[in-house]
């Protein structure tokens, strides 16, 4: 089959978010045909690349993020009114507005009343329908009048209390959001030749990535599916403390909006995990469409660990990970502090490179730390002391790779207030190790009674369950094993692209067929398309007329003819 795999800030790019588990999953269906449209968010993920695709990837389109690209877009006076009454709906939604409050257009006929869903839904569309018929609207959502409009619906009479107190650089940031993320609206992505021409639209995150699978599936009928390994609604949440009320209430309002529209409209969704699967719930999704699909993870780099667990050291407690104030680790010192006092010659090893300029700051001040709670203790006037906390990195000599850090110490800790799916954790689980991680996140999921798990912010617990392992190999021996038979079956690459592969016969299988094929006097011709249709094989046989409206890539060939049966033989009867 044909995939339209849909990504924001990731694939193909060599950075970005995603990349990784995009590239083994295509990689891994080398049967099928893989059309990947991508969003860049910056100038500089753009300068660095793509990664090498393979042969089954057929074509690469890419939109930025990161710039406004003039349309020179000059609406009429119609569409003028239309943009004004489509954003002047989706706008009231936001602002919580009920309807025909602000003067927007009515989503239903005169009399009935339309859900805040169906009334975001018929304004995202008729935008959408709008950009199509004039060829964009990159202008009209910078322009004063998107602001205007904005406005309007802010002050209209039922707006929520922190829309009704936006003010003017409130409202500007809000405008310049929702410009970025409804830029989508003016790609000329959803034509037949386009992603109208797959056989599935496969987004690989919600928020703004999911926008041309709804569009494509508006237009021309696209099934559609969403994978989530974090919802947009939880980051902007934990992402945007300092923002204005009105900024944060209007920016989660559109993050639900568009997410609840996407799990409604969506085949399938599938939640990386139990903790986002519970957001995904709460945000709108149905449980029938809702699966499970843990991240997969290549095995074979810890594989010699997790088969000589023996090999590390006792003594050595070991953190790997991206530095950053939510991974705690100024609460990891402090219980370190108290295990050294019952377990003098343990040592910490923590590893990991800092996540940008805040990670840069947070880590030189855990440096800070580590030298004030753990001063060199000389042995000798002449003698140099010796820090038991190390700073380190992957890719030196010592720790080429990650296995290399997580064979290096008899415990790996997991110090987090914030997490996902701990991809470390399961790294760890993969090498044999008895972990102590916070309960945060998807963390006791991913554990699964294979670890010991204390409460966040806590460094007395974190201490008293580091001691428990490093005074009993035995347990240490047990867990460990446990933790990498647990990973080896649930967090493998293998288990992760077998999983999608189902699922997305699934969604195909149940998708009415979108091509009317017509015969030599342009009328349709009856049972055209075979019961094989939708089995994943290419046709050779030369393609008749075909209606364009989507459908199967590799099942537009000419239909299966009857043949005469040859009678058997009768000695063979």
């Amino acid at each position: 089959m044909r995939i339209g795999l849909l990504t924001e800030g990731g694939y193909p790019y060599v950075s970005g978010d995603a990349r990784l588990w995009c590239d083994r999953l295509v990689h891994g269906l080398a049967q099928h045909e893989f059309d990947v449209y991508a969003l860049s968010r910056s100038e500089h993920q753009e300068d660095e690349g793509w990664i090498p695709l393979p042969p089954n990837v057929r074509r690469v389109r890419t939109a930025p993020l990161w710039m406004a690209e003039d349309d020179e877009v000059v609406l009429g006076r119609r569409a003028r009114r239309r943009f004004t009454e489509h954003f002047g709906e989706l706008a009231a939604v936001l602002c919580g507005v009920p309807e025909g409050a602000s003067g927007a257009v009515r989503s239903l006929s005169e009399g009935a009343s339309a859900s805040e869903a169906d009334r975001f839904a018929n304004a995202l569309y008729g935008l959408a329908e709008l950009a199509r018929d004039e060829g964009g609207l990159a202008g009209a959502l910078r322009s004063e009048a998107a602001v205007s409009t904005l406005e309007r619906a802010c002050r209209a009479p039922g707006a929520h209390r922190a829309a009704r107190e936006a003010r003017v650089p409130d409202l500007l940031a809000v405008a310049a959001h929702l410009e970025r993320a409804l830029r989508p609206l003016s790609l000329d992505w959803y034509e037949d030749d386009g992603l109208g021409a797959v056989d599935l639209c496969h987004a690989a995150s919600g928020g703004t990535a999911v926008l041309p699978g709804l569009l494509a599936r508006h237009f021309t009928g696209v099934p559609l599916m969403v994978t989530e390994y974090g919802v947009r609604l939880r980051t902007h949440y934990l992402t945007t403390p300092d923002a204005p009320p009105a900024v944060r209430s209007l920016l989660a309002a559109f993050q639900g909006r568009l997410a609840a529209e996407a799990y409604g409209r969506a085949e399938v969704v599938t939640a990386g995990n139990t903790h986002t699967r519970r957001w995904q719930e709460r945000c709108g999704a149905h449980r029938e469409k809702l699966r499970t699909v843990y991240p997969g993870m290549d095995a074979r780099p810890f594989a010699e660990v997790g088969e000589s667990p023996d090999c590390a050291d006792p003594d050595a407690l070991v953190w790997v990970g991206r530095v950053e104030p939510a991974k705690d680790l100024v609460s990891l010192l402090h219980a370190f502090a108290e295990v050294r006092k019952r377990q003098p010659k343990t040592r910490l090893r923590i590893v990991g490179a800092p996540a940008g300029p805040e990670g840069a700051a947070y880590l030189g001040h855990c440096r800070t730390l580590a030298a004030q709670l753990f001063p060199d203790e000389a042995a000798g006037p002449h003698t140099a002391g010796d820090n038991p906390v190390s700073f380190e990195e992957i890719g030196g000599p010592d720790l080429p790779a990650a296995a290399h850090a997580y064979a290096s110490g008899a415990v790996t800790v997991l110090s987090s207030v914030v997490e996902g799916f701990p991809v470390g954790l399961a790294e760890a689980m993969l090498c044999g190790r008895a972990t102590v991680s916070t309960d945060v996140g998807a963390v006791v999921e991913v554990i699964g009674g294979t670890g010991l798990v204390v409460p966040p912010r806590n460094p007395r617990a974190l201490a008293e369950a580091c001691v428990a392992l490093l005074r009993d190999p035995e347990r240490r021996a047990r867990l460990g094993a446990a933790a990498r038979a647990r990973a080896l079956e649930l967090f493998t690459v293998e288990q992760n692209i077998e999983a999608f592969h189902g699922i997305y016969l699934e969604i195909v299988s149940r998708a009415p067929v979108r091509r009317v094929v017509l015969d030599g006097s342009g009328e349709p011709l009856p049972f055209s398309v075979p019961a094989e249709a939708h089995v994943a094989v290419r046709w050779t046989t030369a393609s008749p007329r075909l209606a364009a409206r989507g459908g199967p890539g590799w099942a537009a060939g000419r239909p299966v003819r009857a043949t005469t049966p040859v009678p058997a033989p009768e000695g063979a009867r």
